[in-house]
């Protein structure tokens, strides 16, 4: 009887190793996806970053441009240099970005946009600044950013999908909770950005 009780714990004491070493396996492999993921979606959301930035440094020289018309709307290019500057003192933490801060950061980039757009409007009244060499590269250059920025946000939802969709999926979602590894936000696209960027040509 003591043999017998003694093997079946040793029995016992093997499962259970066995047992610990799978989970430990399975934590590791687990934690290492969830860490390879999401540093996935922190790149994209760098780039995503990058391409806004491009953006709003063409502003300045856009600004220099205009200014050389003299009798072009002053209210309409403060209002493009006022989005830039609220639209660059917004950033997020893409360790710990939240749907607030999205909404923030979309908010703002959404402002500059709406600027920019006006202006451009504004700009077809004025035909020697429409022809401007300088106007026109920033068409080309604008164009070419939208673009871009299409394209990188797409795939940074890409990145967070597939992100958010293995730390929610069972039994990783466990792990995940037990190692704070938290849900990312989407971007949400606004109405109509689906289209290419009007730019208005001679």
């Amino acid at each position: 009887m003591r043999n017998r009780g003694c093997m079946s714990a040793g029995t016992i004491g093997i499962a259970l190793l066995v047992i610990g070493a799978i989970l430990f396996f399975w934590g590791k492999n687990g934690y290492n996806s969830f860490v390879s993921k999401e540093q996935n979606v922190n790149t994209k959301w760098s780039n995503v970053e990058t391409v806004y930035q491009k953006r709003a440094n063409l502003i300045p020289n856009l600004e220099k441009t205009v200014k050389s018309y003299a009798k072009f709307e002053q209210e309409t290019l403060t209002k493009v240099i006022e989005a830039r500057s609220k639209a660059t003192s917004v950033t997020i933490d893409p360790t710990n970005m939240t749907e607030a801060d999205m909404a923030k950061f979309q908010a703002a980039q959404g402002e500059l946009s709406g600027a920019l757009s006006r202006l451009m409007a504004v700009v077809e009244q004025y035909p020697n600044l429409k022809a401007d060499q300088q106007y026109i590269n920033f068409q080309r250059e604008y164009t070419a950013i939208e673009n871009s920025i299409r394209a990188e946000t797409v795939n940074f939802n890409e990145a967070a999908q597939d992100y958010n969709t293995t730390i929610k999926q069972f039994p990783n979602n466990i792990l995940a909770n037990f190692t704070n590894f938290k849900e990312k936000p989407y971007f949400k696209a606004a109405a109509g950005a689906e289209k290419a960027p009007e730019v208005f040509t001679n």
